[in-house]
């Protein structure tokens, strides 16, 4: 979906959809993937009037399986490739697939162990009966010219030398002379084939989903984090657009000030653009990236939109997010240059935290519509904006995102007793009602709001506890692993969840 100047991305009608990443879904080996699950969701999101399916990044995650510090902004998971297609086509057979893995949280190691020498057997297959697939691989190569070999390239050196960062590499390789770039293409011929088998499949089984997903007349929306992480394909092939030394080391790293999430900010120490470089290449880099979204996505929630307006510097030797301090971003220039090239841009704004006019200024004049979280508008006053009788109806309205506590997690461990009573206030409840039940009342509260789109958390939906969520800011360990009880996403549900979409007028 493109918008026209002046037009809302989000279209005219109300609608509502459902917060899940492609990791949460169950699923015979280890997390979920791109097979059956994955449209039996899309079904289920179709019978229960829901018209988005949101997810969290999807490329390829690096140590702590972080979906927002990818090894590429480009590439698509390897690991969410369905296994039962790739046997369901004869590249793997039923008894190579053994038996299924545990339900219940994502055990990343354990999974990776099983997924990965099976997609090793499937590309033996593969390369040895190519045909099948040549005119999907030509259309492919052409679609991500800009960044197919950088990546498969970069993936075989890391799997020589794992735990070392490209900034480590011999300086030729580091610095991309050309001789060396081709002696390692010459040498490492099978494995940068196998990379590229891995992004064929992501991409055809993604592919396969969106037209699944448009038959079912439900949209996709991806999420673009605003920075990328150092050990990267994207950070070794465009050295120039960031903020490095001259051994490719990080100068300045990224974060935010302190904040409602952590009292020392967040270092989330990732490299920083350097934004005079890319202006004067006309944001090659950005557009691009931009590009690949919208062919897999229909909308694109734009990460940390206070970034490109102004962004958090902090010295690459800090040790907290505290010794940081503002600098310009590119502003409206970036998107103008895309959308010159580019056509509309059908974003949504992730504008929370520490806001200011200009940010404000800058995403009204995109057309962009912000986000409001109903879980931060208990405490304060009647004025805040995240309450529903003050949101605007260009917004896309959430009960909380992928950072937040799940609903009934934080009314039960995390609201204070004012946050609480206002809760009760706010709902009209003259007693005071189970945990339990505000968690619902404020899921329908959500929904019956002015707001053009409302975006659930399917732990909300399911009326889950704090082990169910997906990350706490600032927590190194033992995030992103949450998965849906197989069985739970059943037709009352669907049956509930249309009824309510259909009250609301969505």
């Amino acid at each position: 979906m493109r918008s026209k100047p002046g037009h809302s991305v989000l279209g005219e009608q109300r609608a509502s959809g459902l917060l899940l990443h492609v990791s949460s879904l169950p699923g015979a080996h280890g997390h979920g993937d791109l097979g059956r699950e994955a449209l039996e969701w899309l079904d289920f999101l179709a019978d229960a009037g829901q018209r988005y399916w949101q997810v969290l990044p999807i490329h390829p995650t690096g140590p702590g399986n972080s979906p927002y510090s990818g090894v590429s902004a480009f590439a698509g998971n390897p690991l969410f490739i369905s296994l039962d297609r790739l046997a369901g086509e004869g590249l793997l057979t039923k008894v190579e697939l053994g038996k299924p893995l545990p339900q219940g949280h994502i055990q990343f190691a354990r999974a990776r162990k099983h997924r990965l020498p099976l997609l090793r057997m499937a590309f033996a297959r593969y390369r040895d009966k190519p045909r099948p697939y040549t005119r999907e691989l030509a259309a492919f190569r052409e679609r991500a010219r800009y960044w197919l070999d950088d990546y498969c390239l970069y993936m075989a050196l890391k799997q020589r030398r794992p735990s070392q960062s490209w900034s480590d590499w011999e300086p030729a390789l580091r610095s991309r002379e050309k001789k060396a770039l081709s002696a390692a293409r010459s040498e490492l011929a099978e494995q940068i084939a196998y990379y590229e088998f891995e992004q064929l499949m992501f991409d055809r089984q993604w592919r396969a989903l969106r037209e699944h997903a448009s038959e079912r007349a439900v949209q996709l929306i991806g999420d673009i984090p605003i920075f990328v992480a150092h050990d990267s394909s994207d950070v070794w092939a465009q050295q120039a657009c960031f903020q490095l030394d001259a051994r490719g080391r990080p100068t300045s790293v990224s974060g935010v000030p302190p904040d409602y999430f952590s009292e020392d900010g967040q270092l989330w120490g990732t490299p920083l653009y350097d934004w005079r470089a890319l202006k004067r290449q006309r944001y090659t880099f950005w557009v691009e990236r931009i590009r690949a979204l919208l062919d897999r996505f229909d909308l694109v929630r734009l990460d940390h939109f206070i970034g490109f307006e102004r962004y958090w510097q902090i010295p690459a030797t800090a040790k907290t997010a505290r010794e940081g301090r503002w600098q310009r971003g590119p502003g409206r220039d970036l998107f103008d240059v895309a959308t010159k090239t580019l056509g509309p841009l059908p974003f949504i704004a992730e504008d929370l935290g520490e806001m200011s006019p200009d940010v404000e200024q800058l995403r009204d004049q995109l057309g962009f519509p912000g986000m409001r979280v109903l879980q931060f508008g208990f405490g304060s006053d009647a004025s805040n904006a995240f309450l529903p009788h003050n949101y605007l109806r260009s917004c896309v309205a959430y009960t909380g995102t992928h950072d937040n506590n799940t609903m009934l997690g934080w009314l039960k461990d995390v609201a204070s007793a004012g946050e609480l009573r206002k809760v009760r206030e706010y709902l009209g409840s003259e007693r005071e009602p189970s945990a339990e039940k505000l968690g619902a009342q404020l899921v329908r509260l959500l929904l019956s709001s002015v707001a053009q789109l409302t975006i659930v958390p399917v732990q909300d939906v399911l009326g889950m506890d704090d082990r169910a969520r997906m990350n706490v800011p600032g927590q190194a360990d033992d995030n992103w692993s949450f998965r849906v009880p197989r069985g739970a996403l059943g037709k009352q549900l669907a049956k509930s969840l249309l009824q309510m979409t259909r009250v609301y007028g969505r």
